[in-house]
């Protein structure tokens, strides 16, 4: 290991310290750290500081401020008004339901959608405290549900990559559609499980300031404000941005400047004001995860994760449990995936080490592929990633507390990828 990597590994993990013992304030670390990388010369100032210019981060930024005006109209009325109903009657059922619901809405966005679980959290945190059903419960299980749909069809990525590593190790292997849409419900399936098992574990508090005001004594929600034009164009520009980040696959950079036109729209018609709009695109989740990813470019940029691989694939060697084997895999992938913020990247580098593994042993590499290109985004233990660095944030949770879900929520989705992955692909 060079000292490079050395320096850049220990700059990411004086980060995770400062943002999970919450000694200077939230968004604050990173930023920290970019300026460390720069001193250090782990990379320039332009590298350092890349999220910012980054189109993600412009996009949630935009979304911040679009939730912000959503939260003045009728439909987060409604919303808080069926949300405070269903807190009320509180339990196990209603904690499900909101869980089920999520994972379902995934299955139409598919893994990872970053305007999908914005807009799922930015709902989620008008959510009023309830003692019977608190928002704190749900932030942390809804937030990740995300990430994990309950149909999952929608797996046209994964299911390309699966493809591509196999045939560039050359194996063209009939790899079917729907087993690999089953591995990745085994996955759902992990997840769903430790929801359940820690409903009594998570933690009970508000999750905003305003939380104990926005339902009245007699648990009316307050009205709406706006005119009924305003609503309706509030609603129109939001549907325009959601629009435009579904098609940025095929029309690029536009999709991200659509969001921007409807912040623009918000700020002219006076839904919000240019302070209402600055402090939103400005949050302290904006700050933490532009950071991140200045720091996640320079670590991956070292050569650690290459230098990781190779090492455990020489360690494995020829005579090991596929499971083990496999699992290990999962493991390493999604971690460096975390730390580098390259997911396909390291995805890229770990599946051939796993594919050569396996034909070394004389095992059919499907299972491997399939399972080791889903852990790529499953990380999630660490709030160095935009989704669940934004959970922590809008949850209020201390370190303890979100470790507790995430990090049995993390072996236990591994396990059963890992199983659902052998199952549909035996070896």
């Amino acid at each position: 290991m060079t000292i490079q990597m050395m320096t850049a590994l220990a700059i990411t993990v004086v980060m995770i310290i400062l943002i999970m013992t919450e000694k200077i304030p939230f968004g604050a670390a990173p930023l920290f750290a970019c300026l460390l990388l720069v001193i250090f010369g782990i990379t320039d100032i332009k590298g350092a500081f890349a999220g910012f210019s980054n189109s993600t981060i412009i996009m949630l930024a935009e979304f911040m401020a679009i939730i912000a005006a959503l939260e003045k109209t009728s439909f987060i009325v409604v919303f808080k008004k069926a949300m405070f109903s269903m807190a009320n009657k509180g339990g196990f059922k209603s904690y499900l339901l909101i869980i089920l619901v999520v994972m379902l809405g995934g299955s139409l966005f598919g893994t990872g959608s970053t305007a999908y679980y914005v807009l799922t959290l930015g709902l989620l945190s008008t959510l009023p405290y309830s003692k019977k059903l608190p928002p704190s419960k749900v932030i942390m299980t809804a937030g990740f549900a995300t990430n994990h749909p309950l149909i999952p069809f929608n797996t046209a990525l994964q299911y390309g990559i699966v493809i591509a590593v196999l045939n560039a190790a050359g194996i063209m292997a009939e790899v079917s559609v729907f087993k690999f849409a089953i591995v990745n419900l085994f996955l759902s399936i992990g997840f769903l499980l430790n929801c359940i098992i820690q409903y009594k574990f998570l933690p009970d508090h508000p999750t905003s300031e305003d939380s104990q005001a926005v339902v009245s004594n007699d648990g009316q929600v307050p009205a709406s404000q706006l005119p009924r034009w305003k609503e309706l164009t509030t609603y129109g520009v939001f549907v325009f941005a959601v629009v435009g980040m579904l098609l940025q696959s095929q029309i690029g950079d536009a999709g991200y400047a659509m969001a921007g036109l409807s912040v623009a729209v918000i700020l002219l018609i006076g839904v919000l004001d240019f302070k209402e709009i600055r402090d939103a695109i400005s949050a302290p989740i904006i700050l933490m995860s532009a950071g991140v990813i200045g720091v996640a470019d320079a670590l991956g940029s070292t050569g650690l994760t290459n230098l990781v691989g190779t090492t455990v694939a020489d360690m494995l060697g020829t005579n090991v449990n596929p499971f083990v084997m496999i699992f290990a895999f999962c493991v390493l992938t999604s971690l460096l995936a975390t730390l580098t913020g390259s997911t396909i990247g390291t995805v890229y580098v770990f599946t051939p080490l796993a594919i050569a593994t396996c034909t070394s042993l004389g095992l059919d590499p499907t299972a491997a592929a399939c399972a080791i290109v889903i852990s790529g985004w499953c990380g999630h233990f660490l709030p160095i990633d935009g989704m669940p660095a934004m959970i922590l944030g809008t949850g209020k949770y201390t370190a303890v507390q979100f470790w507790k879900f995430t990090v049995p929520q993390y072996f236990i989705r591994l396990v059963f990828l890992t199983v659902g992955s052998i199952l549909m692909f035996p070896m």
